[in-house]
């Protein structure tokens, strides 16, 4: 039978061993080892242990800080609803406006559809005119308008979140992205139009060394858009060089000069000196953005009296058609209006090509018919040929004429002694379609609008005064022998 031995005297024996073998080892290498590598960390001493597991109060921590928000600029229109849990995270000025605004860039941890829906119904019940707002609640770009401000809110899609798709940004916003933050654009533009701009200001009372200024004459519908200062039309012009003008032209560019359709030559600066007065220069090329103006101007001020008849100057909002007629171009509302409304190709008429309008290039023949035919037959362009158009007008140039102005050419010709070519350019056998227009050719073609027994000219429209009132039908003023 075996004998057991307590624990205790266990123990107490191998203590003794160790003991031993550690005195044994004493003043040896081996004694020296065995001492270090069960003896306490000397370090220890000098250098307390840090809390382990305890963030430092003096050591910043490795978790990301959250970013601070960038100023609001100093002209932030107040107008504009700010959503709360945004941050505005960039500012960037609008390299191409007109008028004083900013591009402003917003990041929020809200989902695209709060967002959206706040705007949405913040926009229509805070008395915004509402131009446009996306379809779904996906994201997508507001455009509205208070007085004289214009806003438009750009909220990318899920696709697209966390990158700015403002159009009037051309380099992605130094904003970090994030899968979870929401980022969003806000542009706006003041424009300067508002109502209030009109109001006299106190400082502006007459003095005894100053007089009182004379009442500004009503604005006309073609003159909302802005114009630079030598182009503006609207008042009758006294031109002082008329006698230059064609004889057979001069009676059709007075009338329209008294209607105040006609602006004064900006060639040569020179000429329009005080000493030689206000200088028409009717022999000078026209351009396509002159004509363009005067097509709108003549039309609005001939049918003042008929407002079914008038062309609407575009929104400054309004998508451009061209990409050489940016929305900050002082004539962009009347060349996008001509485009919105089908008058000049476009890539809105179908004519995928014409996405450039070249406005400083001059007028040809074949353009002035193309735009003004139109708005004499007030209905669909007969189908032409170029067999057809010869053989009703007879040019031996038929050939050069664009097949898209054979069509205008020869429903001009059905218009009779009221037809533009006949006005213009009297009897001709040479068409000349390329020919650059003059600044006279282009009035004359201007004195009239419409077809035979139901037109009306620039000098029974100096008789006439606009009644918003009186129909459409209404008979019309005769003028004077």
């Amino acid at each position: 039978m075996p004998v057991l031995f307590p624990h205790s005297v266990l123990r107490a024996s191998l203590a003794v061993c160790l003991l031993g073998v550690l005195s044994a080892c004493a003043n040896t290498n081996l004694g020296d080892a065995l001492q270090r590598s069960l003896g306490a960390d000397p370090t220890l001493k000098d250098n307390p242990p840090k809390n382990l597991g305890r963030p430092s109060p003096n050591k910043p921590q490795s978790t990301p800080q959250k970013q601070k928000s960038v100023p609001l600029p100093e002209d932030f229109p107040t107008e504009i609803p700010r959503y709360q849990q945004a941050t505005l995270e960039q500012v960037e000025p609008l390299k191409d406006a007109a008028a004083p605004g900013k591009l402003t860039i917003w990041s929020s941890p809200d989902p695209i559809n709060l967002i959206q829906n706040f705007y949405q119904k913040t926009f229509e019940s805070g008395g915004w005119e509402v131009l446009d707002q996306p379809e779904e609640q996906d994201g997508g770009t507001f455009i509205v308008r208070r007085n004289d401000l214009d806003v438009t809110l750009s909220i990318p899609s899920r696709a697209t979140t966390g990158k700015s798709s403002a159009a009037s940004s051309s380099k992605p916003p130094a904003v970090a992205t994030n899968s979870s933050v929401t980022t969003f654009d806000i542009q706006y533009v003041r424009d300067g139009k508002d109502t209030k701009a009109e109001k006299p200001q106190p400082s502006q009372k007459p003095t005894q060394a100053q007089k009182p200024t004379q009442p500004q004459k009503p604005t006309q519908p073609s003159e909302v858009a802005s114009k630079p200062d030598q182009v503006r039309s609207g008042e009758p012009e006294k031109f002082t060089d008329l006698d230059k003008v064609p004889r057979d032209l001069r009676k059709y560019v007075a009338d329209l000069a008294k209607l105040g359709v006609l602006t004064p030559g900006t060639a040569n600066p020179k000429t329009n000196a005080d000493s030689q007065g206000t200088q028409f220069a009717p022999n000078q090329t026209i351009s396509r953005r002159q004509y363009a103006r005067w097509l709108m101007d003549a039309n609005n001020r001939i049918y003042a009296n008929r407002p079914g008849l008038q062309i609407r100057l575009a929104s400054k909002t309004t998508q451009p058609a061209f990409q050489d007629v940016p929305r900050t171009d002082p004539d962009f509302p009347y060349i996008q209006g001509l485009a919105d409304a089908g008058l000049i190709p476009s890539p809105l008429s179908g004519d995928s090509t014409a996405v450039l309008f070249r406005p400083d290039a001059p007028l040809t023949r074949e353009n002035l018919m193309v735009w003004k035919v139109p708005l004499d037959t007030r209905k669909a362009l007969p189908k032409a040929s170029i067999e057809a158009v010869k053989e009703t007008w007879g040019f031996k140039d038929t050939a050069e004429i664009d097949p898209k102005a054979l069509r205008a050419v020869l429903a001009d010709f059905r218009n009779g002694d009221l037809a533009n070519i006949r006005r213009v350019f009297g009897y001709t056998i040479l068409f000349q379609p390329k020919k650059p227009v003059t600044r006279a050719e282009a009035g004359a073609a201007l004195w009239y609008f419409g077809s035979q027994g139901e037109g009306q000219s620039a000098k029974e429209a100096l008789f006439i005064k606009p009644q918003t009132s009186q129909p459409s039908g209404a008979p019309k003023a005769k003028p004077s022998n």
